[in-house]
């Protein structure tokens, strides 16, 4: 299935490049959409495109600026890209500065997808298209469409890859294990738990698996701001307060960031590596999957998301309606137009596989 993707989206990529050069070169400028209609009048090929990410403290949302940058400049367009530092205020101040300097269309990756409201329905107002990046943007009609990965189908990777990795490494059960959220004022987070725990928890009704600590629920295992130093703290006092006498068999992680945060407190602890998975397939933790350390990371390609979001803008762009998309989701005020993407595990066994059109990680597996 990873390949057919890659190959999927590469040719993609390709179509979508050429559907810019031919705009820009025909010099398809039509007039600047007035209101968030439906994007019928379209706007000038050059035209300034802002991107509004939470913050740059992890590498895929790095590689999302660098990406950004440079995609939209072959295009033709003027990319307009500031970070907020994990800051709501900022982000919102960013936003409504994006309007203020010509932006035509405004892709975002909400810190918190419930608080944007105000700013995006002014940039509505303006005539800015709206869309959401990596995560869902709620209650507000302000939005044209989401591009991510599915966020529950993420989470039941997560949950299957745990249950692959302890058979593989820990043998038959009962599993001792516990369970990390990410961040909740993403909205993602708790759909990666919801998709996790719909694996897991028949196994844990079962007796497969046993959470020691009997925290199960989102809000008690949720890390807030995806902190890493927050997790380890909490991994600390879970293994002090339950582990002395017994093993940890696997965790649940969230994220790579958070997966080695829990290596990181299983091995002070004393404890035998446990079967721990991740998100996002970041250098470290693709050099730590390859060393035999974490087990397992859910990949998103950064490329895959932003050839998606491109694809939108360029539609916008010449005033077309975008492919119809994956699914609609409910985002408290209307039901969001979502292009939803396959993320793919990667395990040591098939990481040269799945990073063979990857040179920069795929130079990792040495």
């Amino acid at each position: 299935m990873s390949s057919i993707n890659r190959r999927t989206f590469a040719a993609g990529t390709a179509a979508i490049a050429g559907t810019f050069l031919m705009s820009a070169c025909g010099g398809g400028r039509g007039s600047t959409s007035e209101g968030s209609g439906d994007g019928a009048s379209g706007f000038a090929a050059d035209s300034v495109i802002g991107i509004s990410l939470p913050w740059l403290g992890t590498q895929n949302w790095a590689e999302a600026q660098t990406l950004f940058e440079t995609d939209l400049k072959k295009a033709g367009f003027s990319p307009l890209i500031q970070a907020a530092d994990n800051k709501v205020a900022q982000q919102q101040q960013q936003i409504e500065a994006m309007v203020e300097q010509g932006a035509k269309v405004i892709v975002v990756g909400p810190i918190d997808g419930t608080q944007l409201g105000s700013a995006l329905q002014s940039a509505h107002d303006a005539g800015v298209k709206v869309i959401g990046y990596d995560r869902l943007i709620e209650n507000t009609k302000a939005v044209d469409a989401v591009v991510q990965f599915g966020s529950v189908r993420t989470g039941e990777l997560q949950g299957q890859s745990l249950l692959d990795g302890l058979a593989e490494r820990k043998g038959a059960g009962p599993h001792n294990i516990e369970l990390f959220g990410g961040g909740p004022a993403d909205p993602n987070a708790p759909n990666f738990f919801k998709g996790a725990m719909s694996v897991l928890q028949p196994k844990i009704d079962d007796g497969t698996l046993v959470v020691v600590s009997g925290e199960t629920d989102f809000q008690q295992c949720a890390t807030p701001d995806w902190d890493n130093g927050k997790a380890q703290a909490r991994m600390d006092t879970l293994l002090s307060g339950n582990y002395s006498d017994k093993p940890i068999h696997g965790v649940l992680a969230p994220n790579d960031g958070i997966a080695r945060a829990i290596l990181t407190s299983a091995a002070g602890a004393g404890q035998e590596v446990p079967v721990v998975d991740g998100l996002d397939a970041e250098t470290e933790s693709v050099t730590s999957i390859w060393e035999g350390q974490q087990y397992s990371t859910v990949y998103k390609p950064t490329k895959d998301l932003v050839a998606k979001t491109l694809e939108l803008i360029a539609a916008y762009q010449k005033g077309e309606e975008p492919a119809a998309p994956t699914e609609k989701v409910d985002n408290g005020s209307i039901e969001v137009p979502v292009y939803a993407l396959d993320p793919v595990v990667v395990t040591k066994e098939n990481a040269k596989e799945v990073f063979a059109d990857d040179p920069d990680r795929l130079a990792l597996l040495k």
